[in-house]
């Protein structure tokens, strides 16, 4: 079980994302009003706070939401689960759908740093059944 600490959006792509509290996450949707919402198999990013705090210990200053992320989550590895693991938080449910990314133009945490841990570590996912979500709700795998 994990918990969530933070979940960003943004409104316009290219921009960096700013943990708003709470959310709404919409069926085949994603959250409402973040810019990469929409019918694709990307609709909500996922990162473990775990792999922040490493990426920070290397001396990076970053933000929740810096690597554009929707949601972080303390207590889950998401990058070891599988594509396909379900994610209940509370009356909403998500799929995993897919592992890291392709990083075609270095983000601005690469250039400072030279690494970003969101195509590695990042997870990708659809929403089955929407609802609210907000910071200190509990996540599962399932």
């Amino acid at each position: 079980m994990g918990i969530i600490k933070a979940i960003c959006s943004s409104a316009e792509k290219g921009t960096a994302k700013k943990d708003i509290g709470q959310a709404e996450l919409v069926v085949q949707h994603g959250i409402q009003g973040d810019a990469h919402a929409g019918d694709w198999h990307r609709q909500v990013s996922l990162l473990s706070l775990q792999k922040i705090e490493a990426f920070r210990a290397k001396g990076a200053e970053v933000n929740y939401g810096d690597f554009g992320e929707n949601i972080v989550v303390d207590g889950i590895d998401f990058a070891s689960l599988p594509v396909g693991t379900k994610l209940r938080c509370g009356e909403t449910l998500m799929e995993m759908t897919q592992i890291g990314k392709e990083c075609h133009n270095r983000c601005a945490i690469y250039h400072r740093m030279g690494d970003c841990i969101m195509p590695r570590e990042g997870v990708f996912a659809k929403v089955l059944e929407g609802g609210i979500i907000k910071t200190g709700d509990h996540i599962n795998a399932e």
